[in-house]
């Protein structure tokens, strides 16, 4: 395809691989595990000018929250502090959100344990999942709820920090499905796609693709390395065809040394802001919302959706 750049084309009979579980757990703090008074104490000790390593902040699990009250109001934090305790507070968290005027993260929240190069970590192929099956199951199930029918004429998909799998419903076709991610083994296996290419957007950010190129971009389980998230975000909104769906899933699994400190250091409800400060502060998008489509609280993975439009405006 000529609007593509550095893309192979991949057969589209694939052999389906086996699913295995998740080798790599890496269970984070909830929200609701937390009283509001710890919240006021955290919030206490930034207002003053805490100065602990960015280490030992992380350690003591400052929290989102404790900058984000600050900006947009006690009374909003605490609110959303008690509905974590309650069914359906995913869904609560990104409604009328007071966003304060400046993205409200520094530098130090993108920094990772590990800075070494990611191209040294992804070197090897990883055939394995991340999150478990009933996870899998659910995601599965909302992208056959949002996604355009299969074979739809024209329907472009980008899945980004893409691996052997995407989790698309089974059989799922369209004309253009691109995986992007960083080893190439893993995506030459994944039997949805019809291209891919690989990248490290750390150290590169910039999409390879011409503006509105894709009716849907995904990422699964992924959101959480970023480093320079604002601004792949602005390029997911340059190549997203005018209302096109971004769709970002996540658990609260990682390879943590590789996730950046804000989220490492904060819990699931946290998370949920953190990825809706990414489309509001990126611009061209319509309000994130939220939805929590995990299928066996506190039995399974659990599992996350915050997803966005690009304004038919941007």
């Amino acid at each position: 395809m000529s609007r593509m750049v550095n893309l192979l084309v991949l057969p589209q009979q694939q052999q389906r691989l086996p699913v295995l579980a998740s080798l790599y757990p890496c269970r984070l703090p909830t929200i609701h595990t937390r009283s509001a008074n710890s919240v006021s104490e955290s919030q206490r000790k930034w207002n003053i000018g805490f100065k602990a390593p960015r280490r030992l902040v992380l350690g003591l699990g400052a929290s989102f929250w404790s900058q984000f009250m600050s900006m947009a109001g006690r009374a909003r934090s605490n609110h959303l502090i008690a509905l974590a305790k309650q069914k359906g507070v995913i869904e609560e968290v990104l409604k009328n959100v007071d966003w304060p005027q400046q993205f409200p993260f520094k530098e130090e929240d993108f920094q990772r344990f590990d800075e070494s190069p990611d191209s040294l970590f992804y070197d090897a192929p990883r055939f394995v999942t991340h999150i478990d099956d009933p996870a899998i199951a659910a995601l599965t199930k909302y992208y056959s709820k949002v996604f355009p029918p299969s074979n739809t004429p024209g329907v472009c998909i980008l899945d980004m920090c893409s691996s052997w799998v995407s989790h698309f419903p089974k059989g799922y076709k369209q004309y253009s499905i691109v995986g992007l991610g960083m080893n190439e083994e893993e995506l030459k296996r994944n039997p949805v796609l019809t291209e891919y290419a690989v990248q490290d957007l750390n150290l590169n950010p910039k999409l390879p693709f011409e503006d509105n190129s894709f009716d849907v971009i995904t990422n699964a389980v992924s959101v959480d390395y970023l480093a320079k998230p604002i601004d792949v975000f602005k390029e997911m909104c340059r190549v997203l065809k005018p209302g096109g769906l971004a769709i970002m899933s996540f658990s609260n699994r990682c390879f943590w040394t590789k996730a950046i400190s804000i989220w490492t250091s904060t819990g699931d409800a946290d998370h949920v802001m953190i990825v809706g400060s990414y489309f509001h502060y990126s611009g061209g998008f319509e309000p994130p919302q939220a939805v929590d489509i995990s299928p066996n609280p506190g039995r399974s993975d659990p599992m996350y959706v915050v997803y966005s439009r690009k304004a038919s405006t941007a």
